[in-house]
């Protein structure tokens, strides 16, 4: 039982996951901030407005010790939510229980082989998902299998890799996706595993049985709970048929999950309890198929980040299940269900389908670089998007029941939401340049700091198992920027494909009425001004999670706008660089970390240096009311947020914010 954690800082985490276990918490599921998750330091450029929001910022071994002061390591079991520099924190983790042994008066190496607990490191989804990878598919696939084959052997109850289709769901993905692009990614890992001849033939299984998966559980109860029935046989299917495990224990498929958060919703957010419930219960009630750890997200997540009363409150109502119920205390309640079997057998039959479809293509690496997976998620996004707004499928409080009374628990929005201090980036960026100032001046330690740095690089170029010298750099005090700098030095870096030009969209006459007129106006406002309209849809920041400027890139694109969209982790500086060469008419910044406070004024102040500041700016995320507010009065013309569901009616007010920046009369709309 976890929830997930982490922000600010080292010490205030800590005291968080103390306060959390003392509640009955069984497990630490840590959140890290996005600069260490994307190999950089506090004070790196494009750490700016990120550091402590949407997790803890570790940059040296020195904030492990304070992630995890008084929580004994060999005897916790803990889930890091840690992808592109996975290798550099296990290292880290690996450190800190050796040091926790050593002051005990223990042998740390009996303390490293008794950690148990999970690196994420699902490289292919950061692709498709949540974009917080770092190097190619190749390098970074490179590293998960060191990690795989170190951890087999001196790590033996260590998860050093968890398939994730949770992200997958959240960037769109139908059931049948889910799992046919989770098991072409477990493919592409144990086949890296097995070709490297790192891991002898005959402990293979012992890999096997190490990879697990981290699953989504969406609010539709019957077709998820089939969903993970599915998974179980398809998974004990493929490591017998493909890979020759014979040993039923090492083909069981071992998950945990986190409930949707792609279906919490900012209107009625209380109605996120039920959602959260329903799907905790699809995980469960099927003993065949029962995930082994669940972590909840809090019924305010949609509008910031949960303050520790909401999580304790997620915590509870696993342990109501747990304890107060007799639901988990039966056999199989689906077993001989004809209804059950008949919806699996479609699930499996789709999904094998779309396996086959991917290994054709080479596998998922292949279908990553070539962007056939993005793209299928993108246009499976864009369809669901479009139920929702046509009131297909009905979003409970969003596009039907919308009347409410006033919400006690959102009367005060500024005090529903954690919020971390102003301060926290400026101290980190300190923090970790102290850090290296007093390492350098010791002579010993900096030598020491540089010749782990050089053999880091030379592995990296030799081929030699990464951990070692990963090992050695978390003892020499490197700091996380410089561990991930040595290995671009090597790997260099990586955009990945956007998957917008290649999705699905509506065009022509087809599209709803609605739609049809957005398009009248984008084509006589470019009439009036003698071209074709033109918008920017740009991510500043680390912040990663690009299905929101995703479906808005294609919705524009629809409407008729000429869209410019360059991806992923740009600066400020490059978007107003973008904004000036494409003489756009529009610039729309997508920002759901947190950092709106930081950039967007950053981006504001560019564009008025560039002689554009005539361009108007809107802004989308998790935008607290209040900052909404502050934003405004700086001058951007719009805010939406997850309660702005609409996007044809989105895109019928960047036409109006282009003619009023413009000086054009509003448009009426024509009858019809």
């Amino acid at each position: 039982m976890r929830t997930y954690a982490g922000h600010s800082s080292a010490a205030a985490s800590n005291a968080l996951y103390r306060r959390n276990l003392d509640k009955g918490q069984t497990g630490l599921s840590v959140a890290f901030d996005l600069p260490t998750q994307t190999g950089y330091d506090p004070d790196h450029p494009l750490a700016r407005g990120e550091v402590g929001k949407v997790g803890v910022p570790i940059s040296h071994v020195g904030d492990m010790r304070a992630l995890f002061d008084s929580i004994p390591l060999d005897r916790m079991n803990t889930s890091m939510t840690i992808n592109a520099t996975a290798m550099w924190l296990l290292a880290m983790y690996q450190v800190v229980a050796e040091e926790q042994a050593v002051a005990e008066g223990r042998d740390p190496a009996e303390a490293v082989r008794a950690l148990a607990g999970t690196t994420q490191n699902d490289i292919i989804k950061e692709y498709l998902s949540r974009g917080t990878y770092v190097f190619a598919p190749g390098p970074s696939l490179r590293l998960i299998t060191d990690m795989v084959a170190y951890t087999v052997a001196e790590i033996p109850k260590w998860n050093p890799t968890n398939i994730c289709s949770y992200h997958l769901q959240e960037a769109g993905a139908t059931p049948v996706q889910e799992i046919a692009y989770s098991m072409c990614t477990a493919i592409a890992v144990l086949d890296a595993v097995r070709d490297s001849g790192q891991v002898p033939p005959d402990r293979f299984g012992e890999v096997v049985a190490r990879i697990s998966f981290f699953v989504n559980a969406g609010v539709r109860f019957v077709e998820e709970m089939c969903k993970m029935r599915a998974f179980v046989a398809l998974w004990d299917e493929l490591t017998r048929e493909r890979y020759g495990v014979q040993d039923p224990k090492q083909r069981r498929f071992r998950y945990g999950v986190q409930v949707n958060s792609l279906g919490l919703t900012e209107a009625q957010p209380e109605n996120n309890v039920q959602r959260i419930v329903l799907e905790m219960l699809a995980v469960t009630l099927s003993k065949d198929a029962r995930a082994r750890a669940v972590q909840l997200p809090a019924w305010n997540e949609a509008l910031g980040l949960p303050r520790p009363w909401d999580q304790q409150w997620s915590l509870r109502m696993q342990q109501v299940l747990a304890y107060e119920s007799d639901l988990l205390e039966y056999d199989d309640l689906f077993t001989g269900s004809a209804v059950v079997e008949a919806k699996v057998a479609e699930l499996l039959q789709g999904a094998r389908a779309e396996i086959a479809r991917v290994q054709e293509m080479g596998g998922a690496v292949a279908a990553v670089e070539s962007g056939y997976m993005k793209s299928a998620l993108v246009a499976s996004h864009s369809l669901r998007r479009a139920r929702i707004e046509s009131g297909e499928d009905v979003v409970v409080g969003v596009n039907k029941f919308e009347t409410t009374e006033p919400n006690p628990l959102t009367a005060d929005l500024d005090a529903a939401i954690q919020t971390v201090d102003h301060d926290v980036e400026v101290k980190a960026a300190e923090a970790v340049r102290r850090w290296r100032e007093e390492r350098d001046a010791d002579p010993g330690r900096r030598e020491r700091a540089e010749a782990a740095l050089a053999r880091l690089r030379e592995d990296a170029r030799t081929g030699t198992n990464l951990m070692g010298a990963s090992l050695e750099a978390a003892r020499a005090d490197v700091t996380t920027g410089e561990w991930a700098q040595a290995l671009r030095d090597v790997f260099g870096e990586f955009r990945a494909p956007t998957g917008v030009s290649g999705s699905v969209g509506v065009t022509g006459e087809a599209g709803s009425a609605e739609l049809r007129e957005v398009r009248d106006q984008v084509r006589r406002t470019g009439e009036e001004l003698g071209e074709r309209l033109r918008v920017l849809v740009a991510k500043p920041g680390l912040d990663g999670h690009s299905n929101g400027a995703e479906q808005v890139a294609v919705r524009a694109r629809d409407a008729g706008f000429e869209v410019v969209y360059q991806g992923i982790r740009l600066t400020p500086e490059q978007i107003v660089a973008a904004a000036v060469a494409e003489d756009v008419h529009l610039v729309g910044i997508s920002i759901l970390s947190g950092s709106h406070m930081a950039l967007v004024p950053e981006i504001l102040d560019g564009l008025e240096r560039a002689g554009a500041g005539d361009v108007p700016v809107i802004v989308g995320g998790i935008i607290p009311e209040a900052d909404a507010r502050a934003l405004k009065a700086l001058g951007v013309a719009e805010v939406f947020t997850p309660k702005d569901f609409g996007l044809t009616e989105i895109m019928g007010r960047f036409v109006q914010v282009i003619r009023a920046s413009r000086g054009l009369p509003a448009l009426a709309a024509q009858p019809a």
